[in-house]
């Protein structure tokens, strides 16, 4: 199928080879934009009126489309290990996406990335779903990729939802600098229901309410006998500490981007992986923004373009993309197909709930 051409103000490259699309809509198709967003220096902006929250939520409506319909048929989860995305959202209060959140299940022991708001409700539902190991007193082990509140706004729930539902074992939780520090506030701040709950009727104990929390750095994080978890630098815009998380587990590879901008460090690190799961923004999308909301968006987040690029270099087996931001009411097959413009293997536009 060709794609639809429109007159750029700069050159654009042209696909050649759309028979893989047999069955998509018609859609403009900004590629030229997206080189050049893969070329993109970072850079560090104020956005501009209105803000990227402002415009995730109000452009996730917009694209009206069922996410299931842009993504391609994916084999059903075979093996030992699934990925369950949990909240593929963004700050936005967007309608139909939880929080930043996914689990990676092996067997039945979940390890959660990142705590969005929804998370434990989320791991609840899929749990309901057949995904039996997210239920929510399993959860005892979270990574989180860097302290934006979009991603750790569901930290409370996490320590004191499963703890209320019969978990006695510590949460355990890995992440950057400032971890210890969110983790004791919370436990402070909440100090009176847990006083309740352990001296009261409910006579829970204390250690299921105990938060280990353990502030970690570049490599081999943690590993037990079903996975190997090794963090990296991620390059958030003006976040000191911002990690990605790769998962090598007992029969599959996972790499994580966290929220990132352009990182060609993934080229070595997602090499010949089975899952890539990365965030993206519209190419075409971001020129429709103001040169400030330009340089926020080319230091903090990834264009579709430039994640199908290092998807290719990698060699990755899936990419699954997640976080979307629709910077000017693009449809999930628009970002899709951005991402295959580069990258000739299977592309999924990730779903709260999907498994892979």
């Amino acid at each position: 199928m060709n794609r639809t051409e429109s007159q750029l103000v700069f050159d654009r490259v042209v696909t050649a080879d759309m028979g893989r699309r047999q069955n998509r809509l018609p859609t403009t198709s900004w590629l030229g934009v997206g080189l050049v967003v893969s070329w993109f220096g970072l850079g560090c902006g104020v956005a501009s009126e209105p803000s990227p929250a402002e415009t995730a939520a109000n452009n996730a409506n917009e694209a009206g489309v069922d996410a299931r319909e842009a993504s391609p048929s994916v084999p059903e989860p075979s093996g030992r290990t699934r990925v369950v995305l949990l909240g593929t959202g963004t700050p936005g209060a967007e309608v139909g996406r939880s929080g930043p959140a996914m689990a990676i299940v092996v067997d039945e022991t979940p390890y959660l990335v990142d705590l969005g708001p929804g998370v434990v409700r989320q791991a609840a539902a899929a749990a309901a779903a057949g995904v039996a190991g997210l239920q929510p007193r399993n959860l005892r082990i979270a990574f989180v990729t860097h302290l934006h509140s979009d991603h750790t706004a569901g930290f409370p729930d996490v320590i004191l939802t499963p703890w209320a539902l019969g978990r006695r074992d510590p949460l355990n939780v890995y992440g950057p600098p400032g971890l210890a520090a969110m983790s004791g506030s919370l436990l402070d701040a909440y100090r009176e229901d847990i006083r309740v709950r352990t001296e009261g009727a409910e006579m829970l104990t204390r250690t299921g309410v105990q938060v280990q929390a353990h502030e970690v750095e570049p490599g081999v994080v943690y590993e037990d006998n079903l996975v190997k978890v090794e963090a990296f630098e991620a390059p958030h815009g003006t976040w000191e500490h911002a990690y990605g998380y790769k998962f090598t587990t007992v029969d599959r590879t996972i790499v994580i981007s966290g929220d990132t901008g352009p990182n060609e460090a993934l080229v070595e690190i997602a090499k010949d992986a089975d899952v890539l799961v990365h965030e993206a923004y519209g190419a075409y999308g971001f020129f429709q923004r103001r040169p400030q909301a330009q340089g926020y968006h080319g230091a903090f987040h990834t264009s579709a373009t430039k994640v199908g690029e290092l998807a290719a270099r990698a060699r990755v087996g899936l990419v699954v993309l997640t976080h979307q931001l629709h910077l000017a009411g693009e449809d999930p097959e628009q970002l899709v197909e951005e991402v295959e413009a580069q990258y000739s293997g299977p592309v999924v536009y990730g779903r709260d709930l999907d498994v892979f």
